[in-house]
């Protein structure tokens, strides 16, 4: 599900009805994708899939529940309504003189993420300049406990440890992600065709990884408040439906949990993960461009330094 954004940083006036009203939707949107998830993980529950995206990424539920309407947009209403938005990282008071005085993302803080501008689109550039890699089956789960005496999740494997390995060993390794390859077991990391670095981030990743598809999530809320909550919960939807997919390709059986494995240790279970990683693909690189074409907006909005 995408929904309908601001065409950019232009100025945009949204009074108390109408911004209560997108925010309504936002949180009506976070129930519909995670809300049972959320709720179980209040009481202490873990669970495998869902967890990565925000222990991997060292995120927060707030990150995607908090709505936000991105730089350019000047909330009105009362103080009461709009108070909570000055106790968060990025935002200030309106001229208060001013018909449509409100609260608004500061300019000098969008100037303060000029780097991190910089190098996300840097990074996604190179990304969405590569062509689609296709061949991984998502090895990479498996290579993480490939001679390992401990797996990384409480969970059993489906071939057991002698049948995980023999995968491994029947097929090629072909990781282009430095965050994955850097979890390959000692034993894995020289049976991959590249010996990874964290410079191959930007030398390497391409837009048919799932993991580089997952790290468009990231891009977003590292950008907050800057970019509109929308955009990172398209972000977040796409990175949730690729870890499922991460998972159900993986060695593990999670079968008790409701997860059907993709068995990419046959060629139908091959043929099934391309199918469903070539959407994937396609999903992401639309998303790529428009956060590209949004921090490109935001860069061209940085305010000039004072003069001295």
């Amino acid at each position: 599900m995408t929904t309908t954004r601001p065409a950019g940083p232009a100025p945009m006036v949204l009074d108390v009805d109408d911004w209560t009203a997108r925010r309504a939707v936002h949180t009506d949107r976070v129930e519909q994708l995670i809300g049972p998830y959320l709720q179980a993980r209040r009481t202490g529950a873990r669970h495998p899939v869902l967890d990565f995206l925000f222990t991997y990424y060292s995120s927060r539920p707030s990150h995607i529940r908090r709505w936000h309407p991105g730089f350019g947009v000047v909330l009105t209403g009362p103080d009461a309504d709009t108070a909570d938005f000055l106790r968060t990282r990025g935002y200030r008071r309106t001229d208060p003189g001013a018909a449509d005085a409100g609260v608004t993302v500061d300019p000098a803080f969008l100037a303060s993420r000029s780097r991190a501008l910089a190098t996300t689109a840097a990074l996604l550039s190179a990304t969405a300049g590569r062509a689609p890699r296709l061949g991984c089956f998502g090895l990479h789960e498996w290579a993480m406990v490939y001679h390992a005496d401990e797996t990384r999740h409480d969970l059993p494997l489906r071939l057991g440890a002698a049948g995980t390995d023999a995968v491994v060993e029947s097929m090629p390794l072909r990781c282009t992600h430095f965050d994955a390859f850097r979890f390959f077991t000692d034993d894995a990391r020289p049976r991959n065709e590249l010996n990874l670095t964290p410079a191959d981030r930007l030398r390497r990743d391409q837009p048919g990884c799932l993991h580089a598809t997952m790290d468009l999530y990231r891009a977003c809320f590292t950008l907050t408040p800057l970019l509109d909550a929308s955009l990172t919960l398209d972000a977040f939807e796409l990175a949730r439906d690729a870890r499922d997919l991460d998972m159900r390709a993986s060695p593990y059986d999670l079968r008790n949990l409701g997860y059907e494995p993709v068995p990419v240790e046959t060629s139908a279970g091959r043929a099934r993960y391309v199918r469903e990683q070539s959407a994937l693909t396609e999903r992401g690189t639309r998303l790529r461009a428009e956060i590209l074409h949004r921090i490109t907006q935001l860069t061209a909005a940085v305010p000039d330094p004072p003069a001295h």
